[in-house]
């Protein structure tokens, strides 16, 4: 590790990789691949993504207990503005799988050890921020139309969700606003982790490079981000014992989207004052 490198890589170094045009066939095979690597040994990585369903399930309790009901919805969607930062050990698991060596769970760990980790670290930092900012726009919108109140019970929740004005009004904006928010982590992070795991190129080139994924790939993008909003809600349905299978798929899959987008032998660096 060529010191302490955030912005750029370890040599000072604004690095470009070429982005590639996919067809949305690549993500089914994306999806597929994702899905052979966790099958590879299920149980080792089912054990290392067990904090997903146990999360959401202390999560909910909490909320609960606190009177927060209106927050379970925005927490659990949540997970998906923190999902790529929380599977980065799986990126690792793939990464080795691809080179033929030791894919035993606890190497999902080794990304401690990574040049990038503080890069990594830095856009972690940036969603967990963003989700923060989630949920109090949530609570905003909730606050604006229902008033300082928690809701008495789930039931009357539910019933002032579902059968009023306010209720459908507060589905409609916060399905908007979370819509932004799923959008600019999907910008900038689409393939960042597994970039920055792979080649080291900083966190700046990092986002910028998801961006010009997503801006090269528009269609695709979209429907790869529909494909993980629907698998995460029905992995949450079971009291989110769900995601503990549709987490680490996802995971994998995100790696080799990243190997199908971003073109392996060309990388262009750019100096830049950074």
């Amino acid at each position: 590790m060529a010191g302490f490198h955030v912005m750029a890589d370890a040599y000072g170094m604004h690095v470009q990789p070429t982005v590639r045009r996919i067809t949305t066939t690549d993500l089914w095979d994306a999806l597929r691949l994702g899905a052979e690597d966790f099958w590879a040994k299920p149980s080792h990585y089912v054990f290392l993504c067990l904090i997903y369903p146990i999360v959401g399930l202390i999560l909910t309790q909490w909320t609960s207990g606190s009177n927060a009901i209106q927050l379970v919805y925005p927490l659990m969607s949540g997970f998906a503005l923190v999902g790529p930062f929380a599977a980065i050990g799986l990126y690792e698991i793939s990464r080795r799988r691809e080179l033929g060596i030791n894919t035993d769970w606890r190497h999902a760990l080794d990304v401690r050890r990574s040049p990038a980790l503080p890069s990594i670290a830095v856009i972690g930092i940036m969603l967990f921020v963003l989700f923060l900012l989630w949920l109090f726009t949530a609570q905003s919108i909730y606050t604006s139309l229902f008033g300082e109140q928690p809701p008495a019970s789930i039931g009357a929740f539910v019933r002032d969700v579902l059968t009023t004005g306010k209720g459908w009004t507060l589905i409609l904006l916060g399905n908007a606003a979370g819509f932004v928010f799923a959008v600019v982590v999907l910008a900038t992070t689409v393939i960042a982790f597994p970039l920055m795991l792979d080649r080291d190129v900083g966190a700046v080139s990092a986002i910028e490079t998801s961006a010009r994924a997503v801006m090269a790939n528009p269609l695709q993008m979209a429907l790869w981000g529909l494909l993980v909003a629907v698998l995460l809600v029905i992995g949450s349905i079971p009291l989110f014992a769900g995601l503990a299978v549709v987490m680490p798929i996802l995971g994998h899959a995100t790696w080799h989207l990243y190997r199908k987008v971003i073109e392996p032998a060309q990388i262009r660096p750019i100096r830049r004052p950074m």
